[in-house]
């Protein structure tokens, strides 16, 4: 089963995707882990990766799509795969497509987690961590027993700057200029798989499992 995880941020499908691959056993690969990963082990894509992360750019898609070709290429995809977070942009959709067809490899579903903005902007400026543990807490589904204190060590909760409602917005902005026409390039591949995101994350799981039939 490979499959590509699509939602705007606050979506969930970060942890929904990790919840499934564990379930079905396959792996779950983001962008920034793949690219912290091939960092660390100073590989010649991960060296050109580290030079732009250093000067605070964005990675380029070629180095992206290597980096995914190389762990085709290595065997780890060979049992499924989820990526998440990748590809953002049609070009990086299309980008993707293309070296898959090289290595024989297709994508059986883009899986969409649909959120609408009132509930992502909720969520987001919800969500607080501690600034000594950073255990994270999120209002209202799980708060400390304290207002602003950490069940855990006692630390004050903090809010990230990226995620104060305003910040939330423009981030919500940029997702639908940029990211959300992939979703009518895979619903076009006839493998876009719409969930209803709302609810608590079991509930939201036993949607995508159902849509997937595992």
């Amino acid at each position: 089963m490979n499959l590509i995880f699509l939602g705007a941020p606050g979506s969930g499908k970060g942890t929904q995707a990790i919840r499934l691959a564990e379930k079905v056993n396959i792996l779950h690969l983001s962008t920034g882990d793949l690219l912290r990963a091939a960092v660390k082990e100073g590989t010649e894509l991960g060296k050109k990766a580290e030079g732009f992360m250093k000067a605070g750019e964005l990675v380029p898609d070629e180095v992206i799509i290597g980096l995914i070709e190389a762990k085709q290429a290595s065997g780890d995809l060979n049992n499924g795969f989820i990526l998440d977070g990748f590809p953002r942009t049609i070009p990086q959709a299309e980008s993707l497509d293309k070296m898959f067809d090289r290595v024989g490899t297709k994508i059986d579903n883009a899986v969409l987690l649909d959120v609408d903005d009132e509930e992502i902007i909720n969520r987001l400026s919800g969500r607080m961590s501690c600034s000594g543990c950073q255990a994270g807490y999120n209002y209202p589904a799980n708060m400390p027993k304290k207002e602003g204190v950490c069940d855990k060590c006692g630390g004050e909760l903090v809010r990230r700057p990226d995620d104060m409602p305003d910040v939330v917005k423009n981030r919500l902005d940029v997702y639908k200029k940029q990211t959300q026409p992939i979703e009518d390039y895979y619903r076009g591949k006839g493998v876009l798989l719409p969930i209803t995101g709302v609810g608590v994350p079991d509930e939201i799981f036993s949607r995508i499992c159902e849509g997937l039939k595992v």
